[in-house]
């Protein structure tokens, strides 16, 4: 293959792991516990797949292992079909990337955390939800609005962290494997290792490969629906654990994900093509010290690089871009927990980005540079009122200074009932191409500055209130009603006319503005055991100012997002039978695009179905998304014509592909 060798380093590091006899405990140290996805890891068999977390200080919905099994969860990118909070769409039609968004923002305003490490940033965003299996991972939190100033300011809308499964799990071997109609298929194989009856070290390694091997047509372009796409993906993490409380954990990851879209193959060798071919390689490091006897006061020092590169090429004239990104990160905390009102952390952290880039026949580099010092204090009053306040100062090498304060506030006068508050601002270094990723696959002219990191920046503040319902016990009905607003006070625009695309950044536009509104309630019960109901609402009302717009809507924004999630499991889950609809609100399109009543797309209904039949040690499952085949009427502009200037694949604003059927299976070797 093209880069034979990068796979191999993977594979050989993997290969080369011990095997174990002996497991120990988990814990996280300075980071704080792991309650909910340690709940999620350990009791499956009777919590929710998706459920509010009531300890948190901030509104945190958990998807567990149990959430992420009621899909066929390929990736990262099909877990949040049961949520109303995370919406996911493609970037465009035609190269498969994925974007989300939360508050009504793009996905890029939402920090992404591997077990409180920074991801996918920068290059790595377009694709990076393609590059964390389902399978791989233990739980996923949605934090909503201002969350901790400990890994930055980058968090504008939330945070997504993912806790991936563990090397202490008694697991030996894992493997699932599906199949879609499509021919798109997945392997993954985990193993879990500890390696010595002091129960010191442990480890786990975890490898992943999917692909397509035939291109689909479903509505009769001349496009494929999905990319022809192979990926390899391989892991391998390390825990050693030293009984007096040092912990360091460290790994490894190695991504290489080719794709090519574009026309079939059967317009020949002169068809239309998007070409990219992705790869990454990730390492990081976390040490844990305690410095007291109870290891209520803690030192801890996180270092992780990464390195991306991306190749990519269209069928248009200077039409690619290429480009390597080097990541470095670091983090140094200091945490006191020793009185149980009154917590302090405080530390440092610096963020340094190389980007190399040829951009449409351009060349260009920047190194750009966070290095902040921050402090938080937590206060607890019981269970009755807790406060988190937070400071960061922070020095940008193409910014200048800037402070961000955030704000936590909890308050839960009765155990039915828990009230919240945060806000804040947040910062972060924009890619314009990169953020925006779709403008590649489409022949009008990109004008402006496209090529320079502005600095965005925006407030966030709203609050959650939830209600557990008194009749129930169990705490498993509740009502939650949660409001949050953003409100920019830079951010890069971007523009579609007739015949370009461009780029300005706000601040250079007197009287300009972008603000979101978003609305949510949530309603979960189970009426009888086995039987889930969960009912979600979102209403999203999200404004700009551009001037190729008659109205200041946001583009492409959905208004809003309905759920209904139901679930059965029979005694002792032996079948287990999950359905959800979801109706999913118009969206306002570019002027440019013609044929929407009223400038806005239709509404539109997805259903998805699975039923899961559970042996001793195996798991069969077969399913179907989209079971309402419907997909966006055109989602290509010009696909007749897709060398003249009216080609366009990235308005898209529902599904490429129609129906979608599958079955699959999960082994488990227990010790």
């Amino acid at each position: 293959m093209k880069h034979l060798s990068f796979l191999l380093f993977s594979v050989l590091f993997i290969g080369l792991a011990p095997r174990a006899e002996a497991q120990m405990p988990d814990t996280t140290g300075i980071y704080g516990e792991r309650k909910d996805s340690l709940e999620a890891a350990v009791f499956v068999s009777r919590q929710a797949g998706n459920y509010l977390s009531k300890g948190k200080e901030i509104r945190t919905e958990v998807i567990s292992a149990a959430g992420l099994c009621k899909m066929a969860c390929c990736s990262l990118a099909e877990s949040f079909e049961n949520s109303a909070s995370v919406t996911v769409g493609y970037a465009d039609a035609v190269t498969g990337a994925r974007q989300i968004r939360l508050l009504g923002q793009n996905g890029i305003y939402t920090q992404m955390l591997d077990e409180n490490r920074p991801v996918m940033r920068g290059l790595s965003a377009p694709f990076g939800l393609n590059y964390v299996p389902g399978q791989w991972l233990e739980s996923i939190q949605i934090a909503k609005g201002m969350t901790s100033v400990i890994n930055g300011v980058e968090s504008m809308t939330g945070q997504i962290n993912m806790e991936h499964r563990k090397p202490t799990d008694e697991k030996p071997l894992y493997i699932q494997a599906s199949a879609m109609a499509d021919t798109k298929c997945d392997l993954n194989v985990i193993s879990s290792l500890q390696l010595d009856d002091m129960q010191k070290w442990s480890t786990v390694i975890l490898a992943h490969v999917d692909g397509n091997f035939k291109p689909m047509d479903g509505n009769g372009d001349g496009f494929m629906d999905d990319p022809r796409q192979l990926q390899f993906n391989f892991a391998n993490r390390w825990l050693y654990f030293n009984p007096g409380g040092i912990q360091v954990r460290f790994g490894v990851r190695a991504i290489s994900d080719s794709r090519l879209g574009g026309q079939m193959e059967t317009f020949g060798e002169d068809r239309w093509k998007a070409d990219i071919l992705n790869r990454n390689l990730n390492g990081y490091v976390k040490v844990g010290l305690p410095l007291n006897e109870d290891g209520s006061k803690s030192f801890a020092v996180v270092a992780d690089y990464t390195y991306q590169n991306m190749e990519s090429s269209y069928s248009f004239a200077r039409r690619s871009y290429d480009a390597g990104q080097n990541t470095a990160f670091a983090n140094i905390l200091y945490q006191d927990n020793s009185n149980e009102a009154h917590h302090f952390t405080a530390g440092i952290s610096n963020t340094f980005d190389f980007y190399k880039e040829t951009v449409l026949g351009k060349q260009a580099s920047a190194r750009l540079n966070d290095l902040g010092a921050f402090g938080e204090y937590t206060f607890h009053s019981g269970d009755v009122f807790s406060m988190i306040a937070g400071l960061r100062g922070d020095w940008y090498n193409l910014g200048g200074f800037r402070f961000s304060p955030r704000l936590t506030l909890k308050y839960s006068p009765d155990e039915s009932i828990v009230l919240r508050a945060n806000g804040g601002r947040g910062i972060r270094y924009s890619v314009p191409l990169v953020d925006n990723f779709g403008v590649l696959s489409s022949a009008k002219t990109i004008t402006g500055d496209y090529i320079s990191h502005p600095l965005e920046e925006s407030w966030t503040f709203g609050g959650n209130a939830t209600w557990y319902m008194p009749f129930d016990k169990s705490g498993k009905t509740w009502l939650s009603v949660d409001y949050f607003g953003s409100i920019f006070t830079n951010q890069v625009f971007i523009e579609y006319t007739d015949t370009e695309i461009q780029f300005s950044e706000m601040k250079d536009r007197p009287g300009s503005y972008s603000r979101t509104h978003n609305f949510q309630v949530d309603f979960s019960t189970e009426p009888f055991r086995g039987f889930t109901v969960t009912l979600t609402g979102r209403y999203t009302d999200a404004r700009q100012s551009l001037a190729c717009q008659s109205d200041d809507v946001k583009p492409m924004t959905s208004r809003y997002k309905g759920v209904l999630n139901l679930q059965y499991a029979t005694r002792l889950n032996k079948w287990i039978f999950d359905f959800t609809a979801s109706v999913n609100g118009p969206c306002r399109v570019w002027d440019f695009m013609k044929g929407y009543e009223g400038g806005y797309s239709p509404v539109f209904p997805l259903l998805y179905a699975q039923v899961t039949r559970r042996f001793k040690g195996w798991d069969i499952y077969f399913g179907g998304e989209n079971l309402t085949n419907y997909r966006q009427p055109n989602p290509i502009i010009g696909y007749d014509a897709p060398f003249g200037p009216d080609f366009d694949a990235s308005c898209v604003w529902g599904p490429v592909s129609g129906i979608k059927i599958y079955a699959g299976f999960r082994f488990t070797l227990w010790k």
